[in-house]
């Protein structure tokens, strides 16, 4: 018996996922979407009878025996590979979409190496067609057929568009072509040109994937309908009338209402019954006595409270506690490393919790805790970190608070919360080493010019300048290992500076030395730094340039010629 094909939609952030699924089933998912940006695995069953009505008068359909196809949508933005790689390990096969006219984009190669990674066979479409400039829309005709009335011109863009994206996936060890001119779909990807927004190839693309699925992996989509049901949690909804329900994706066996089930939660499996099985029919909800792979059902059943989209379900029947035990394993491959320091991050579900600390771990910024839920008194306890850069709650699709000390950004866009945490941790970071280096006397290195003496003594004044670093008025200044003078006073084309920066070349008076005595033509001076300030130096050693540690190394080596000891 065979079931319906899982399918697995990926690409980059508007490559037109939610558009191609909104032209096949008819909804309106990409209305819904915050920032129009789908944001967790939602399934979508598409039946055999609606692929024939799509590809009436287009394509035959009579050797199709598989009963339809089950999209799982999942988000294109990189933060959400991990939903990708669950939703790719569901999948029998994947539509990786690509907008035509934007090319490959870095969502797009991840999506190719989580493809990869799981070995899911795809297919690719080539989105937005209807875009080209000058594009003569025909939804009713055969997409080969329509491309054939095309302007000469706009055939010629279509074409030169399509190979060049053959030969960037060819640099990735991908060999494509158009699913028309393959000669062994064994050996090379088909490409279907394509729009979701008029529905051009759309027909054909679901022939090719429902062809390739039926030939190459029957024995897959083949099935035991009495095996014990297993599935995995998408969503978890509270319904009027049922309490907390389970949106799962059945992918092996049968589940039947009064079964009894083990379901994962972070604490430990947990044992149910199921009081009822639904699916979503024009937006009413209808209830079934059992479901069969591969479908999307909601499950009613009691004590769902713990549970948390991503965990696996499983039939138990019988044999439960080894099934308890097999569920726990699976559970514990779910892992969440947190750091003694760091911000406290929470989220709607487990797997938006997993790709904000995966988008997190890529930045190297800790996380102390990972929760799911609403922000609570407990979090805002615990986010008083010692490290201000580290005071702060990030909540993706989670309700707004305010706090006086604790930064809180929260957002229904995740990829908007990182970007607002950086800005605010780069200005608190900032803040924080304006505030170590205050007061500690400014690293530099000068020069005395030659021919360049304005004044002997009372105070001496000549042209300086900075080799490296920077000269404050008022830096004390040593020559050898001894203090010598300071820079009283610091002009720059006759005008009187604060602060002279590295090449400027600049006049400087010195009180307390005589040049041509103290002080000569070509000397080198080196801010005078006490000890105390060259170990807080030191310790700041990751804030400074390369040129500022030299300096630091130099004037160590002038002052321990009198004092071996010094600054250790």
């Amino acid at each position: 018996m065979l079931r319906q094909v899982i399918v697995t939609i990926m690409g980059n952030v508007d490559a037109g996922k939610s558009e191609t699924i909104d032209r096949i089933k008819k909804t309106s998912i990409v209305k819904s979407e915050p920032g129009k940006i789908t944001q967790s695995i939602k399934a979508y069953s598409v039946d055999l009878e609606t692929i024939k009505e799509l590809s009436k008068g287009k394509l035959d359909t009579s050797k199709i025996k598989v009963p339809g196809l089950l999209f799982i949508d999942t988000p294109g933005h990189k933060a959400f590979s991990n939903l990708r790689k669950r939703g790719g390990s569901l999948a029998d096969i994947a539509i990786l979409i690509i907008d035509i006219n934007e090319g490959i984009k870095p969502q797009t190669l991840e999506s190719i190496e989580i493809l990869k990674e799981n070995k899911t066979p795809f297919i690719i479409a080539l989105n937005k067609i209807d875009l080209i400039n000058g594009w003569q829309k025909n939804p009713d005709k055969p997409i080969l057929q329509n491309i054939q009335i095309q302007a000469e011109t706009i055939q010629k863009i279509l074409e030169t568009k399509h190979y060049d994206l053959v030969s960037k996936l060819y640099e990735l060890s991908l060999n494509t072509e158009r699913f028309d001119r393959i000669e062994d779909f064994t050996k090379q990807i088909a490409m279907v040109p394509m729009s979701a927004k008029t529905g051009e190839g759309v027909s054909e693309l679901l022939m090719v994937l429902t062809g390739l699925a039926q030939k190459f992996l029957e024995s897959q989509l083949s099935y035991n309908p009495e095996a014990p049901g297993e599935g995995t949690i998408l969503e978890v909804k509270e319904e009027k009338g049922l309490g907390i329900c389970i949106d799962t994706i059945v992918y092996k066996g049968k589940i039947k209402v009064s079964d009894t089930i083990v379901v994962g939660t972070l604490k430990e499996p947990l044992l149910t019954k199921v009081k009822a099985l639904l699916l979503t029919e024009n937006k009413q909800l209808k209830n079934i006595k059992e479901a069969e792979a591969a479908i999307g059902i909601k499950i009613s059943a009691p004590n769902l409270d713990d549970v948390i989209p991503g965990m696996p379900i499983k039939v138990a029947n019988e044999g439960i506690e080894k099934i308890k035990e097999e569920i726990q394993k699976q559970v514990e491959q779910i892992t969440l490393e947190l750091d003694e320091e760091g911000i406290i991050i929470k989220a709607d579900t487990l797997g938006s919790l997993e790709a904000l600390i995966n988008l997190l771990r890529e930045k190297n910024i800790l996380i102390k805790r990972a929760s799911i839920g609403e922000i609570t008194k407990k979090d805002l306890a615990e986010a008083s970190a010692e490290l201000p850069e580290y005071k702060a709650i990030l909540g993706f699709n989670i309700k707004k608070q305010e706090s006086k000390e604790i930064k809180i950004i929260t957002n229904d866009v995740i990829y908007k919360i990182l970007d607002e945490f950086e800005e605010w941790q780069q200005k608190v970071l900032q803040e924080k080493e304006a505030k170590l280096l205050e007061g500690l006397t400014k690293l530099c290195k000068i020069k005395i010019l030659e021919g360049y003496i304005f004044r002997q003594s009372n105070p001496a004044v000549s042209g300086t300048e900075v080799l490296a670093g920077s000269l404050k008025s008022g830096t004390p200044l040593f020559k050898d290992d001894k203090k010598l003078t300071e820079a009283k006073e610091i002009q720059k084309d006759g005008k009187k500076i604060d602060e002279a920066k590295v090449n400027d070349q600049i006049a400087v008076s010195f009180p307390n030395v005589t040049l041509g005595r103290q002080l000569k033509e070509t000397d080198i001076l080196y801010s005078d730094l006490t000890e105390t300030e060259f170990k807080r130096y030191k310790d700041l050693k990751e804030k400074l340039t390369q040129e500022d540690i030299q300096i630091l190394k130099d004037i160590a080596e002038l002052k321990r010629k009198s004092n071996p000891s010094w600054g250790m």
